[in-house]
């Protein structure tokens, strides 16, 4: 069994979001992106693969295809294949969340 703590494994960088690899498969992949205040994930689309966003911290504003939300701590958001997605920390706190992505499309 592997476990993971999601507040140890929180990690920040200045200039742009942190990503943390948590576990990788042919199936899967899931990790945890850190943003600071400003910071974002500019839209891009996963050819062939879900995503699940699950906000652990904070509060952002996610756009999936031609919406925009702001999704707060115990939000989840599932973004289906080939759709444009991305996020902006639009809040003055740091925000982290939880990602999903299968079938893994780096792996």
């Amino acid at each position: 069994m592997d476990l993971y703590n999601l507040q140890e494994k929180t990690a920040f960088q200045p200039g742009k979001m942190a990503k943390v690899d948590l576990v990788k498969s042919a199936h899967m992949m899931s990790g945890l992106n850190c943003f600071e205040p400003g910071q974002e994930q500019k839209v891009h689309a996963h050819g062939g693969a879900d995503k699940l966003y699950y906000v652990v911290e904070g509060s952002g504003e996610f756009e999936v295809g031609d919406e925009k939300k702001t999704l707060s701590q115990g939000d989840l958001i599932y973004v289906a294949e080939d759709i444009p997605h991305g996020v902006v920390n639009n809040s003055n706190e740091r925000l982290v969340v939880l990602i999903v992505i299968a079938p893994n499309p780096f792996g």
